[in-house]
């Protein structure tokens, strides 16, 4: 490990808990022993499935996003329950925002995705043989589903249309994987 860089915990607090986030403040050692303040998100995690149609077109969802005021274009993606597995979240999380579930699972990456200011991690999922089925929202979760095209999306996230962290990240595997380039 890079000991020269390793900040030390010193002492820690609760500096606010909500229902869905908690926010930590901690007393830490600098490497050159200083003393500091760090304050970052508790998150339990969360997975994102990059579900392929047989036709080779995405699944996507239009979903409006609160603190940003807008509406975003998303892969499917939800918390991860506390001892949850996060592939059966994954599957959960497809079925009940898009009423699919798939017969063939493939584990991608696992992406950190705010590291200044958050332990939150997102693991991505690529989901193939999709069934349609009933959609089960959780009550006051709204959303659309929609397909695109690999080579849209990517124009969408150049254009700037999509601009969501785990839906560019997922864009570019999907692209790489599809094409033969990354084998998972």
């Amino acid at each position: 490990m890079d000991l020269h860089l390793k900040e030390t915990q010193i002492d820690s607090e609760v500096a606010y808990e909500g229902h869905f986030l908690k926010v930590q403040r901690d007393t830490i050692e600098l490497p050159d022993g200083k003393r500091s303040k760090r304050e970052y998100i508790k998150h339990p995690g969360a997975v994102v499935i990059l579900p392929v149609l047989d036709d080779g077109s995405i699944l996507l969802e239009r979903q409006f996003r609160y603190p940003l005021h807008n509406v975003f274009i998303e892969f499917p993606a939800g918390k991860i329950d506390p001892n949850e597995d996060p592939l059966d979240c994954a599957k959960r999380e497809l079925q009940e925002e898009t009423g699919y579930t798939a017969s063939e699972w493939h584990f991608v990456c696992t992406i950190h995705n705010a590291i200044a200011y958050s332990d939150e991690h997102l693991d991505i999922f690529l989901a193939r043989g999709l069934t349609a089925g009933q959609a089960k929202l959780d009550d006051g979760e709204f959303l659309d589903t929609f397909t695109a095209t690999v080579p849209e999306m990517l124009a969408w996230v150049k254009e700037g249309k999509i601009t969501d962290v785990k839906t560019v990240i997922g864009t570019f595997w999907l692209e790489r994987i599809l094409n033969g380039q990354w084998k998972l």
